[in-house]
C-alpha cells in the first residue's frame, strides 16, 4: 500500500495524458500496478522505481489505444498548416489549463508524441522505439503537433 500511496497520483496523471479519460486511465494505472507487482523480480535498479512503473503505465495505456485505435489517418487528413508565431508579449496570458484543454484536443496521435516528447521526456528515437515509428516520424509529428497547439492557442487568445 505503500507503494501505491506513493506513486498513484503520478501514474494516474500519466494514464490520464494518454488515454484522456479518468475512469480508462484508472484502470490503465491499476493494470500497470498490478502488472509491476507481479513482475517485481524483474525491476533490475537499472532506473528508480517510479522511472521502471511510469514505463509499465505508458505501455498499458498504449497498449491500450493500439487495441481499441481506429484505421491510421494520415497527417496531411488533419489539414496542419503552420501557424504565425506566437507575440511574446501574448505568453503570460496562456493558463495551464488553456494548454492543457488544447493538448487534450489534439488527435489521438498527436496527443501521444506530445506526451511522450514533452510531458514524459522521452526522445525521438525512444519514442519511435516504444510507438513503432521512425525518428524522423516522431520529429515531424511532433512539429506538425507543435503548429496546431499555436493555432489553437493563437484562436483562444484572439477570441478571449
Amino acid at each position: 500500500m505503500e507503494v501505491y500511496r506513493l506513486y498513484h497520483a503520478r501514474m494516474f496523471g500519466t494514464a490520464l495524458r494518454f488515454v484522456n479519460d479518468r475512469q480508462r486511465a484508472e484502470e490503465l494505472m491499476h493494470d500497470g500496478f498490478l502488472e509491476a507487482f507481479r513482475k517485481l523480480d524483474r525491476f533490475r535498479e537499472e532506473s528508480t522505481f517510479g522511472a521502471w512503473l511510469k514505463r509499465i503505465v505508458i505501455n498499458k495505456c498504449l497498449d491500450d489505444l493500439r487495441k481499441n485505435a481506429p484505421q491510421s489517418i494520415s497527417w496531411e487528413e488533419y489539414g496542419v498548416e503552420p501557424a504565425a508565431e506566437m507575440a511574446p508579449d501574448k505568453w503570460p496570458k496562456l493558463s495551464r489549463e488553456a494548454v492543457s484543454k488544447a493538448i487534450e484536443s489534439l488527435p489521438k496521435a498527436s496527443r501521444i508524441v506530445v506526451s511522450l516528447y514533452l510531458i514524459e521526456g522521452f526522445d525521438h528515437e525512444e519514442i519511435g522505439s516504444i510507438l513503432g515509428i521512425s525518428a524522423s516520424t516522431s520529429r515531424s509529428q511532433l512539429a506538425r503537433a507543435k503548429n496546431k497547439l499555436k493555432q489553437t492557442l493563437n484562436y483562444q487568445m484572439d477570441v478571449g
